[in-house]
């Protein structure tokens, strides 16, 4: 017998301990190198532990266990192959389709049951050809929903991963223990509201033009670079023109002193299914529409598939939110601390508005911006909102850096 030991793999100098919030595989399954086979959750990231050799597996630390950097979680007997393994009735294409399932995450194994996407049909992008949560969600885009998966498959799904106990009957409350990272988030916006003298002020945009230089170009430019061109690159164009005029909101509090930024890495906010993560756009002052569009794109897939690092989420100076993709109207987004302001977008809804004397319908968009009144005045703050505004509304400022 030839043991290994699997342990929790170093996180980054701020990170001693995490809980091992789920483990892909059962005590006593034959693994594969590259398998995932746990999911440890931090109070920064979430990430997957996998297998460094094949082997059958032995289970140390159960579900829910906090765990320390380096520790011993289990074993894995490397002399125990899927080649040695006792052979089982099962045709080869029923085994290597239970093989494929077992090596699914339960994000992808619960998409396939909402899309009907099979998982084995889609190419994987991920370490060792897995699929990923974004590959399944390209594929449910890319072509129509099939139908529910035939009762067989679904039993298989349902082994693989058991659904959550149901309440019992009467039973008005469930108790769970906070993640990490949603203690974390917690934990830093309060201390946002607590440290800074935090203020908001609005405006709206008109996003006539944008939405026609968009639908103009936008058959072109997924042409030449394969993704579409959507609003958040006009956006984090703006705020960098915006930061530009106004430098005095790239800057933040460090004790008694203030820290002026120089650069341009823009945070975009990013909804997972463990909490809200932002991701940092590196020097978008340098990058253009398709090189931000591509960066958004990256990081927020990371972000959903659990492969964020702690590097992606660090150094930004400013960050944009969009709760308008879930429907929002008006919201007044709280800073992300040590940054001076952000800035929240909302949905576009055709209200009647003056223009030229006249009253017409437009696509209309509030923008709210959320900024440190320690730092930053209301001049500055509404100056830089209508920067935004002008660059949003006039396109062509964006070219021309005016």
């Amino acid at each position: 017998m030839s043991l290994i030991e699997v342990k929790i793999p170093p996180m980054g100098e701020s990170i001693s301990t995490g809980v091992l919030a789920k483990w892909h595989v059962a005590d006593g399954d034959v693994v594969k190198k590259d398998q995932p086979l746990f999911e440890l959750e931090t109070d920064k990231i979430t990430s997957e532990g996998v297998a460094e050799q094949a082997g059958k597996i032995s289970i140390k630390a159960a579900e829910g266990a906090e765990v320390g950097i380096g520790e011993v979680v289990a074993t894995i007997d490397t002399s125990a192959t899927a080649d040695s393994a006792p052979a089982k009735s099962d045709t080869p294409a029923k085994a290597e389709t239970a093989a494929k399932s077992s090596e699914q995450s339960p994000a992808v194994r619960r998409l396939a049951e909402e899309t009907g996407v099979d998982p084995s049909k889609v190419e994987g992008t991920g370490k060792g050809g897995r699929v990923t949560k974004g590959d399944m969600l390209a594929a449910a885009e890319s072509k129509p929903v099939e139908k529910a998966p035939a009762p067989a498959k679904a039993e298989t799904s349902k082994a693989a991963a058991p659904a959550p106990k149901p309440a019992a009957t009467g039973e008005r409350q469930t108790r769970k223990k906070m993640s990490p990272l949603r203690a974390k988030i917690a934990q830093r916006l309060v201390a946002a509201q607590h440290e800074a003298a935090m203020l908001t002020t609005f405006n709206e945009v008109d996003m006539s033009a944008v939405m026609a230089l968009r639908a103009k170009y936008q058959d072109q430019f997924v042409k030449k670079n394969g993704f579409k061109l959507g609003f958040m690159s006009f956006f984090t164009k703006a705020v960098v023109n915006a930061l530009k005029e106004v430098p005095g909101i790239n800057a933040m509090i460090d004790g008694n002193e203030i820290i002026q930024n120089h650069y341009y890495d823009i945070g975009v906010a990013v909804s997972t299914e463990k909490g809200l993560m932002v991701p940092v756009i590196r020097d978008c002052d340098q990058l253009g529409m398709a090189g931000i569009e591509k960066a958004i794109a990256d990081v927020a897939k990371k972000a959903r598939d659990g492969k964020i690092t702690l590097p992606d989420l660090e150094g930004g100076v400013f960050t944009i939110t969009n709760g308008g993709i879930f429907g929002s109207m008006l919201s007044t987004p709280i800073l992300n601390s040590p940054q001076s302001a952000i800035l929240g977008l909302h949905s576009i809804n055709d209200r009647p508005v003056a223009v030229d004397g006249q009253v017409v319908i437009r696509p209309m968009m509030y923008l709210a911006l959320s900024y440190d009144h320690r730092l930053v005045d209301g001049k500055e703050a509404v100056t830089f909102l209508v920067k935004v505004k002008q660059a949003i509304e006039d396109p062509a400022r964006l070219l021309l850096d005016v």
